[in-house]
């Protein structure tokens, strides 16, 4: 059995990653701040004798922890460094001391093309960032293609603005207006042409997992590899899909645009697609409409559970 350790396993892509390779035959070992005290998977990648141990104990590592928003590395561009950076770092020197030399794929995102001057974006575009959590990930990008002098192999995945699931932060944009489309409140629109390529977890999570698979079958040292739809969305046709999802109740509120956040992105799936197979298969109108009838879902579960009390 191929034993794979998910560092940041409770996050949302972790959670969707986890839950795939249980279903394909895999074992999966679990590395999260987010379990319990005591958990024996509780743990943090800024711990180098932990990663070291773990890294001894598994034949691949895919690497998914990190202070993962802009607004919280601008609130603490060091807790983004050490954590981003320091604990990449820790991670495939992990993987490097181990006699097993476990495979190493490290998510990073799109913040690192930051405002790109063409669309769509290939993963050869140059690295820009304008933010500490862009930079954090050009940083980490750079130690998991290092380590491959080492002889461990190692690829990139860059994310991008991925959505799916109502365990997420309430305030990033889609579960926030699929929210807010089942309440039928006003969704603050930060910014409506604004655009961005919006990917399901469920495909973010394939892609990821299709890297795996063929780095377990042989390849060796794939190419940074972007997991896009090649399909922008303004963000005010996303707040008017999770509108109609929800019946057309919610005000649209204008807002100004968050500071130190990219304008637009727009990725090129072509690579992917050639080297993988991988096209995104869910679409922004059918994704939305399946989590706001998700959030509603969750809404509800108060009256049934009092409904049933009564019964």
């Amino acid at each position: 059995m191929t034993e794979v350790l998910i560092s940041g396993s409770r996050g949302l892509i972790g959670t969707a990653i986890s839950r795939e390779l249980v279903l394909k035959g895999c074992g999966v070992r679990e590395l999260d701040l987010r379990l319990p005290m005591g958990h024996p998977d509780h743990g943090d990648v800024r711990d180098q004798q932990l990663m070291n141990r773990l890294a001894q104990e598994v034949d691949a590592i895919i690497h998914l922890a990190a202070v993962s928003r802009v607004e919280w590395g601008e609130a603490d561009p060091d807790l983004c460094w050490h954590t981003n950076v320091v604990g990449t770092e820790n991670v495939v020197r992990a993987a490097a001391a181990s006699d097993r030399k476990p495979i190493v794929v490290m998510a990073s995102s799109r913040e690192i093309y930051g405002e790109p001057d063409v669309l769509p974006v290939r993963e050869d575009a140059p690295a820009a960032p304008i933010n500490h959590y862009g930079r954090s990930k050009v940083a980490g990008e750079r130690a998991t293609l290092a380590i491959r002098d080492a002889g461990v192999n190692s690829a990139i995945v860059r994310f991008s603005n991925v959505y799916g699931s109502t365990v997420d932060h309430v305030d990033r944009v889609v579960p926030a207006f699929a929210r807010a489309a089942t309440r039928g409140t006003a969704m603050r629109v930060c910014g409506r042409e604004q655009v961005f390529d919006f990917v399901h977890v469920d495909d973010s999570a394939a892609g990821a997992i299709m890297v795996l698979e063929a780095m377990l079958a042989g390849e060796r040292y794939p190419p940074p590899i972007h997991f896009v739809t090649g399909q922008g969305t303004t963000l005010e046709r996303l707040a008017d899909i999770a509108n109609r999802a929800g019946g057309g109740r919610s005000m649209l509120l204008d807002a100004p645009p968050r500071s130190n956040d990219v304008a637009a992105f727009v990725g090129d799936p072509s690579r992917a697609e050639h080297l993988l197979g991988w096209r995104a298969n869910i679409a922004i109108e059918d994704g939305m409409r399946q989590l706001v009838d998700d959030f509603t879902a969750v809404e509800l579960e108060p009256l049934d559970f009092a409904m049933r009390q009564l019964a």
